[in-house]
């Protein structure tokens, strides 16, 4: 099985051997090249203003993130997150039940969160938090798997970032759970290392747009 492992800058600054990869054999693998870069699907200043507004973070009181078990699954697609690839998120919402059950609601696609989120605020809900994985800081692999790129999935608690202080790879070659995502990096060179060998482009949070995420879902 051929794989790619990647490691942060501070583990590639301990040189050779400074961590092994996490992620279980998934069966046989191919060797993927490097794809082109792709532009930003979406987003405009107009993005920025209205995440801006009151439906953003509170980070002074924001709750910790939580781990994600096979007990949980994505309010959107229903799928058990931990046993499907890709980055997953959280989100909590401050006097609410998201889907009927106490805080956080759970993802297994960084787009999925995003949709839900758009959706929620437009109800008015406030968002306490919004977490999601940190490609950054774990022991990722991306690997072939039926044809597609797939990226790792880690659900532990400290895996997760605050979702405001992420630079995202939107639209890679590297798929999720849900197809396309946005994979999020809290050091921005990891995430130009990124797009620079699986397509996509560089977005923060405040750029991501409801077509941004439409677009995703149709990928």
């Amino acid at each position: 099985m051929c794989e790619h492992i990647h490691r942060t800058e501070e583990e590639r600054a301990r040189g050779p051997g400074a961590r092994q990869a996490a992620e279980p054999d998934r069966g046989e693998t191919t060797a993927v090249a490097p794809l082109r870069r792709r532009t930003l699907l979406a987003g405009g200043a107009a993005t920025l203003a209205a995440l801006a507004g009151c439906g953003s973070s509170d980070s002074s009181a924001a709750p910790e993130a939580v781990g994600l078990t096979t007990e949980d699954r994505c309010e959107v697609c229903g799928m058990v997150i931990p046993n499907h690839p890709g980055p997953s998120a959280e989100i909590f919402y401050a006097d609410e039940r998201p889907s009927g059950h106490d805080n956080p609601a759970r993802f297994d696609s960084t787009w999925e969160a995003f949709q839900y989120d758009f959706e929620r605020r437009d109800r008015g809900w406030s968002r306490e938090a919004f977490y999601v994985t940190d490609y950054s800081t774990v022991d990722y692999s991306v690997t072939e798997e039926g044809g597609d790129q797939v990226i790792s999935t880690h659900p532990e608690a400290e895996a997760f970032a605050d979702a405001e202080t992420v630079t995202f790879v939107v639209g890679s070659d590297v798929k999720g759970a849900m197809g396309k995502d946005l994979i999020a990096f809290s050091t921005e060179s990891d995430a130009e290392s990124f797009a620079d060998e699986y397509g996509g482009s560089l977005a923060g949070f405040g750029d991501v747009s409801r077509e941004t995420i439409a677009q995703l879902g149709r990928a």
